[in-house]
């Protein structure tokens, strides 16, 4: 569930943004910014579905996620590949967000 949560609210999260960003700089209609603010709004919702103590360590651990998401958006959406050092970059930070999300906490 948590990895299904957090995909979901990449892809919101990143639709969100993207709306304002049609708007601002690709000159799109204003219009863009309804299903822009639903979508980011979604978003939040989407990350109270992970179970995790703590709002601050789910949405660190979030990061490395929404880097993948955004690369894999650059590329569908965007027609832009991502090149090797996007691909590294990615791996280290879902290196780093398995490790914020699953390691071991005393208690």
């Amino acid at each position: 569930m948590t990895a299904l949560a957090y995909l979901a609210a990449a892809l919101a999260e990143i639709a969100g943004c993207f709306a304002f960003w049609a708007w601002l700089r690709l000159d799109k209609s204003v219009w863009w910014l309804a299903p822009g603010m639903a979508s980011l709004a979604l978003f939040a919702y989407l990350l109270t579905l992970v179970d995790a103590e703590h709002a601050g360590r789910t949405y660190a651990a979030y990061g490395g996620v929404y880097i993948v998401a955004a690369l894999l958006w650059l590329w569908a959406v965007e027609g832009a590949k991502p090149d090797r050092w996007d691909l590294i970059g990615a791996a280290v930070c879902l290196g780093g967000a398995a490790i914020i999300l699953f390691g071991p906490r005393g208690s």
